[in-house]
């Protein structure tokens, strides 16, 4: 019989679970579509490409939105028993509140896994896939973009004109370039070629110019000045060609994997701020896995609760429950950068008190005790009048 009704009760759960996941992680996707959108219309970025795009970023919104959707299924799915009058058949049957935790244990730790394999390998992995796709499309902007005899403005600062592309496009002849880089100053550089050289390791693509000049000139028009040369290289900034701002070259904390995280932790002479910034983000790599554990203890008592209301009540206490949590961990992560508290402890502080809440709640749920002592119902009661 335990069989029977622990795969009634996970069906319950998995079902909703699955319908949410895909509502949520969409709701987070459509924030980002416009962007996409864009650079597909008005960038000419092809729609493989897009898709790549959003195939990257997936796994930071299932990061998000795993957590949520197995608390709210559970909500609903615990809620929908209750309200049928199931769970009050299931005690009278001899089984008690923690003979059906099982099949929630069990949807709690499959998500547990999942998250945890998610921060661990998919989001630094989406991160970097991310980075060297748009590295790769800028370069294929900068290199195609350019049309001979025609005044190219696709890069920060820089307005750009080639006489003459081959057809090999290996290089371009009698260039042009306006550079309004400087504010104090502005430059028009001349040269006879011009070679565009990308370099993966630091993300940048170089135009390598070849025998010209550079006239200077300072803001109110009074000196002028002429550098030639034989070489001369411009770092282009990229960041106009794809849409996007000025795209950092090196990792930052929440780009790690929990193995790199590790390692600059140990290194030598990092700043105090530096160190607590990663310690707060190894221990999120299993902070925000473990709210999986968390939401399914707190999940049952909220979900099982006497209401009439169908399932808007369950999600509509799942968010709040979500905000309660998250508020927590932003203060808990602020505590712990501040010093009042050891970054580990912060990073782990919104766990500790749900944690303790939720067993509180199940507890107290299995002995069908109000979850609120009468005394501090009254209390609450003569506040309210």
């Amino acid at each position: 019989m335990s069989r029977i009704v622990n795969r009634y009760i996970l069906r319950e759960i998995y079902i909703p679970f699955f319908m949410i996941l895909f509502i949520l992680t969409f709701v987070l996707l459509m924030g980002r579509i416009l962007q996409l959108m864009d650079l597909m219309i008005n960038k000419g970025i092809d729609f493989t490409d897009i898709a790549k795009l959003i195939l990257y970023l997936m796994p930071s919104f299932l990061m998000i939105t795993i957590p949520v959707s197995l608390l709210i299924s559970i909500l609903i799915g615990m809620g929908r028993l209750s309200r049928d009058n199931e769970i009050l058949v299931l005690k009278s049957s001899g089984l008690s509140l923690y003979q059906l935790m099982p099949p929630v244990a069990i949807a709690s730790l499959c998500a547990f896994l999942i998250t945890v394999i998610t921060g661990f390998f998919l989001i630094p992995y989406g991160n970097l896939a991310t980075k060297n796709l748009l590295f790769d499309i800028a370069k294929q902007k900068a290199s195609i973009g350019i049309k001979e005899r025609i005044f190219n403005d696709n890069f920060a600062g820089l307005v750009l004109y080639a006489e003459e592309i081959p057809q090999h496009g290996d290089y371009m002849k009698g260039l042009f370039i306006c550079d309004n880089r400087m504010l104090e100053e502005s430059a028009t550089i001349i040269a006879k070629k011009g070679y565009l050289i990308s370099s993966p390791e630091s993300m940048q693509v170089t135009l390598r110019l070849k025998n010209g000049s550079i006239h200077t000139t300072n803001a109110d028009l009074t000196n002028y000045k002429k550098i030639d040369f034989s070489s001369y290289d411009i770092n282009l900034d990229l960041s106009e060609s794809i849409g996007g701002k000025n795209k950092p070259i090196t990792k930052d904390s929440k780009e790690m994997s929990l193995f790199e995280l590790i390692r600059k932790s140990r290194t030598p002479g990092l700043k105090k701020a530096v160190l607590k910034d990663f310690i707060i983000e190894i221990h999120k790599k299993f902070t925000i896995p473990f709210s999986c554990i968390i939401f399914g203890i707190i999940g049952v008592p909220l979900g099982i609760a006497k209401h009439r209301s169908g399932k808007s009540r369950g999600f509509v206490t799942g968010i709040i429950v979500v905000m309660i949590y998250y508020v927590f961990q932003l203060g808990g992560e602020a505590l712990g950068e501040t010093g009042i508290f050891s970054p580990a402890t912060g990073a782990w502080m919104s766990n500790l008190i749900l944690g303790v809440i939720g067993v509180y709640m199940l507890v107290m749920t299995a002995k069908e005790n109000p979850l609120v002592p009468a005394g501090i119902r009254h209390i609450g009661k003569r506040i309210l009048k």
